[in-house]
């Protein structure tokens, strides 16, 4: 058994590899391109208005002289829309460029000028990429400046529009002396080339690190005439001014636009180690810092109080229960203990037993994945420096962690048949199949919009094929060997025995599943802070990098998920409501509903500019993924919480 999981990992990680693409791993400083060149890359158009990502050659820009070429992309950067190829642009390491002229476009056609307007008009940006840093733009409001990734294509005034054609590139370099110094560094930043500077271009000699990638956006009228003898990268042949203030390159149907660049090199103090600092810092950090210890203390204090009173509350019971004789036990039974009169019917099978068990096996897969992730991203190891890779680590942890699931979704369905492991096999492929069921079809349904859209977003069907086959040769394998372990490992044996006919619930004073819905919202209050900012990274394209405190929340969830729902649990017995089963799995379960209503206040309020059926059916539907998955985490959190206490309580009972 131990030599097949071995294989079966081996090949878990060998397909996730494969699934990179071919080139390797890159330790900065390992070697020299040509000349000392600097090739910056360019990713996908980007948009908070349409959250639609395009290719960056779908609009009439300059291309390659080799022509355009994807680079080797990773699943995760395959799964989050990411498309990185070559650029034109060129760059030679500290030499300094002026009046560079690029291309002269074809003069736009009506459909190439239509959607350049239509680009303009949705806001989309254009992400450069130099030895991995995005490029950054500075723009000053009143007395500050803000940090943005990236450039907008134009922008609209009154009826015409205008096309960004000059840019302005500042590139910060730090320079080292210490022989092989880049190479001991190992801060997992992956790129295609890292120049050295040197005189004579040995590896160890002083030379340049690139540690800043900054890009000022200009429109600027050029007369279509005065380039045409003109080649690539060739002196243009007047002077230009870049102001960033001003715009006067307006597009205009059947004309076409001519590009041009500088570039600048500024030798900076900032060192290798810390040159991510810029796109790492939130505008408001103390805001942000402030308001989660705050949340972290408030419910920290309220998840204690809450335990301690329910210590105090069932001690006081068993004290009071087991110093009283037989005669005030019965009257005690008839009086006061409400769960006690339910102790033949606590452990009764709850319905639909095998859906529960799969909705358990699933949501520990999907907790486990979520600490084991968010944790090595708090180490370092899922630096947003390498792209793709946070997304990568999810998928991998995932698939091995079937295995738990598998394991978890038998034993439950074993205990609950008293230990008769019959069904082990179809409870195992359930589980196997229910989450990521879901998750296919709701991203398949995505993606076929996308592929309406001719977004880059869109899944690649050979991506489609991977993913398949991940899923069927690796995640089920490991969920049907962790059900063969379950269906072998022994079943929690009740601690008092259930009657053949079922106790009769008594009338409540109100619904009991209005209170098991209600109780999502202490749950919610230990991360609905940590939230924004998280969506704020997904939609707003802003970098989320605060996982220290991530980890720390999703632990304060666990306890106050486990708490709330043993509260609830404990509520319902003393009322003498025996069926627990799935109403202790969604009173921390419901959270996921108050987590999908603050996305939906998320969608009105501070997306305003989403615009189309086409955006908000993808918002909506990430955000019901999403919600799943935390339903399912949650959820089984409150279950297991719940069931532990059931058990304990009845068995600290003499029963009659």
């Amino acid at each position: 058994m131990a030599r097949l999981l071995f294989f079966v990992v081996v090949a878990a990680a060998a397909a996730l590899l494969s699934a990179t693409g071919a080139q390797g791993f890159y330790l900065p400083g390992s070697y020299l391109p040509p000349a000392g060149s600097l090739p910056a890359q360019v990713n996908s158009l980007t948009s908070i208005d349409t959250e639609i990502p395009y290719s960056y050659y779908s609009l009439p820009f300059c291309a390659p002289l080799e022509g355009v070429k994807d680079s080797a992309e990773n699943l995760g950067e395959l799964l989050m829309g990411d498309r990185i190829e070559n650029s034109p642009y060129r760059f030679k390491m500290y030499t300094n460029e002026s009046d560079v002229f690029l291309c002269r476009s074809p003069p736009l056609a009506s459909d190439a000028f239509a959607l350049l307007k239509k680009r303009v008009d949705e806001m989309y940006q254009v992400n450069l990429i130099l030895d991995n840093l995005p490029a950054i733009r500075y723009t000053k409001k009143d007395d500050y400046f803000l940090r943005w990734t990236g450039y907008p294509v134009g922008i609209r005034v009154g009826v015409d529009y205008y096309v960004f054609n000059h840019l302005q590139f500042t590139v910060l370099v730090h320079k080292y002396e210490e022989a092989n110094v880049a190479r001991v560094m190992g801060t997992g930043d992956a790129s295609d080339g890292f120049p050295s500077g040197g005189k004579d271009g040995a590896a160890g000699s002083s030379g340049w690190m690139v540690v800043g990638f900054e890009v000022v956006p200009c429109s600027i009228k050029h007369s279509p005439d005065d380039v045409k003898a003109l080649k690539m990268y060739g002196k243009f042949p007047r002077s230009i001014k870049c102001d960033p203030t001003t715009v006067s390159m307006s597009i205009k149907e059947n004309e076409p636009i001519v590009y041009t660049y500088e570039v600048s090199f500024v030798e900076s103090d900032i060192k290798w180690p810390s040159r991510w600092d810029a796109y790492l810092k939130m505008e408001g950090a103390k805001v942000h810092w402030f308001s989660i210890l705050n949340s972290l203390m408030v419910i920290a204090f309220l998840a204690g109080i809450v335990f301690v009173i329910l210590l105090r509350t069932v001690r006081r019971d068993l004290t009071r229960y087991e110093e009283l004789d037989s005669e005030a036990q019965a009257q005690m039974n008839e009086e006061l203990s409400g769960w006690k009169l339910v102790v033949s019917d606590v452990f009764r099978a709850p319905s639909n037993p095998m859906l529960l068990c799969v909705m358990v096996g699933d949501g520990v897969q999907i907790l486990g994945m979520a600490v084991v992730t968010i944790l090595f991203a708090a180490l370092g190891f899922m630096s947003p420096a390498s792209r793709g890779t946070l997304i990568t680590g999810m998928l991998f942890f995932y698939l091995v962690l079937g295995i738990l699931a598998g394991y978890a979704g038998v034993r439950v369905w074993k205990t609950i048949k008293c230990g008769d492991h019959t069904g082990w096999m179809a409870v195992s492929w359930r589980v196997a199949c229910f989450f990521p069921g879901i998750a296919f079809l709701i991203l398949t349904t995505l993606n076929f919009l996308l592929w309406g859209s001719q977004s880059t977003g869109a899944i690649p069907f050979s991506l489609f094929v991977i993913l398949i086959l991940l899923w069927f040769c690796i995640s089920v394998p490991l969920t049907l060997v962790g059900g063969l372990l379950g269906a072998k490992a022994p079943h929690i044996e009740y601690p008092v025995r259930t009657n053949q006919i079922p106790r009769e619930i008594p009338p409540q004073k109100y619904p009991s599943w209005l209170l098991v819905l209600g109780a999502g919202t202490l749950p919610f209050g230990t991360l609905f802070i940590e939230l924004f900012f998280i969506m704020s990274s997904i939609w707003m394209g802003r970098v989320y990098y605060v996982f220290g405190f991530l980890f720390i929340v999703l632990l304060l969830l666990v306890i106050v998920c486990a708490e709330v729902s043993l509260v609830l649990t404990y509520m319902h017995l003393c009322v003498e409501d025996w069926k627990w089963w799935w109403k202790s799995f969604f009173s921390s379960g419901s959270v996921a509903i108050y987590i999908f209503l603050y996305s939906i206040n998320y969608l009105v309020f501070d997306l305003k500019s989403l615009s189309g059926p086409v955006s908000a059916t993808l918002y909506l539907g990430y955000s019901l993924f999403m919600v799943i998955a935390i339903m399912l985490a949650t959820g089984t959190v409150g279950f297991i919480s719940s069931f532990c206490f059931v058990h304990y309580l009845f068995s600290s009972v003499k029963a009659d």
